[in-house]
């Protein structure tokens, strides 16, 4: 085999994308290998009984060693500017398998109150029940995550920018608090991607990813990935995943794989559409309030700019009306896809309300934010004349329907 290398030192972000954690075998290939075996065979008896405690490395069962899901965990924490990556079935196993990691019956989470919807629900209804308590502070506010951290608090929680409001938490000053308590900081940096923030540079302890988004970006598997620099918590949450089973198959780490090739083009790509729909979606008189931190009305734009590369590709917005006007708005759009994904190379559109927050009683969702003319808009790759004509036609029935039912309350 040769010994060319396979990534340059002190490579950039587009450059560790597309090489990085590679280790051709004996065939030479050229693209990544999809390893598609649940299990590895051993030259002996004594080999198998020595990988299988932990003395002799090497993979063992694809539940929690697989070559091709190695080389994505390897590429992600190389992007991330970090040490190490465990691979997760989904986002949200991402999530969990650090809480189990980290988290015991008596301790306490700070948490931002403007998560995802799940996310949300995990905090609020599953940790519970298992001893582990959670206070919710608006994300952006750091004196009211100061006050509330208490003598048992383990960990402060955020995703910045939210999903969908778009608010920001400062990373280094979470960090800050945590560093003077016995807290560690996890941040969900789906929204933005490496590509745009890395949270570990600014002193967060833990990074989580639903590589279901932006870093597949074409909205074909389901992922996640938990990254940080502390071997320690990396051995932690590896033993979660090895044990309770929350892996990611070969398949999708290698279309992940796929995925982060193009990262870096497909996000600057989604931060100039986003910017643009944000900045017409402002001017529009049928439009209450835009959520996007590239805005400068945003009231944390400042933040954002400060320790963010871009403001990714997700708009959100407040319409006048209620709940049957914004079903108008997406219902009059002919070809976004009304789904509750997002970061897809597609346009889609969605009621967050009804969906990612679905599930929440109307306090929770009042308490997060999310009322019922809110609509939120992930800007894919089209032409961005295209999407803003479809959201204009949107606008175009949402206010007429408004426009009726003014008439009929009189």
């Amino acid at each position: 085999m040769s010994k060319r290398r396979v990534t340059p030192d002190g490579a950039g972000l587009d450059t560790r994308a597309v090489r990085a954690g590679q280790v051709r075998t004996h065939e030479g290939e050229h693209n990544d290998p999809i390893f598609a075996t649940s299990s590895f065979v051993f030259e002996s008896a004594a080999q198998a009984a020595a990988r299988f405690a932990e003395t002799e490395p090497g993979n063992v069962y694809s539940r929690f060693t697989n070559p091709t899901v190695r080389v994505f965990e390897e590429r992600l924490a190389a992007m991330e500017g970090a040490a190490h990556a465990v691979a997760t079935g989904s986002g949200m196993g991402a999530i969990l398998s650090t809480c189990l990691a980290v988290l015991k019956a008596g301790d306490h989470v700070l948490a931002a109150d403007s998560l995802f919807g799940s996310t949300l629900s995990l905090f609020r209804n599953i940790l519970g029940r298992f001893g582990v308590s959670t206070d919710f502070v608006p994300a952006a506010d750091v004196d009211a995550w100061r006050a509330a951290v208490r003598g048992n608090t383990r960990m402060l929680f955020a995703e910045t920018p939210t999903n969908p409001l778009a608010e920001i938490a400062d990373i280094a000053a979470l960090a800050a608090i945590a560093r003077g308590t016995d807290a560690l900081l996890v941040v969900d940096n789906c929204y933005c991607t490496p590509a745009l923030q890395r949270p570990l540079a600014l002193g967060a302890h833990l990074v989580v990813h639903s590589g279901t988004k932006y870093l597949d970006g074409q909205g074909r598997v389901v992922g996640g990935a938990v990254v940080t620099d502390d071997k320690k918590l990396r051995d932690a949450v590896y033993g979660i995943v090895r044990t309770g089973g929350t892996s990611l198959s070969p398949f999708n780490a290698w279309v992940f794989l796929k995925g982060l090739e193009t990262l870096g083009v497909r996000m600057r790509a989604h931060c100039e559409g986003g910017l643009a729909v944000a900045r017409w979606l402002e001017a529009q008189p049928g439009v209450t309030r835009v959520y996007y931190p590239g805005l400068e009305s945003h009231p944390q734009h400042a933040l954002a700019t400060r320790q963010q590369k871009g403001f990714s590709g997700i708009v959100a917005f407040e319409i006048a009306g209620g709940r049957d006007q914004a079903f108008a708005l997406i219902d009059a759009t002919e070809w976004i896809s009304i789904t509750a994904n997002f970061g897809d190379t597609k346009s889609t559109i969605t009621h967050p309300a009804s969906t990612t927050h679905g599930r929440l009683s109307a306090e929770e969702r009042a308490q997060a934010g999310i009322r019922e003319n809110l609509i939120r808009v992930s800007v894919g790759l089209e032409d961005v004349s295209d999407i803003i004509t479809e959201l204009d036609r949107g606008l175009a029935a949402a206010a007429a329907l408004d426009t009726v039912a003014r008439a009929a309350n009189g």
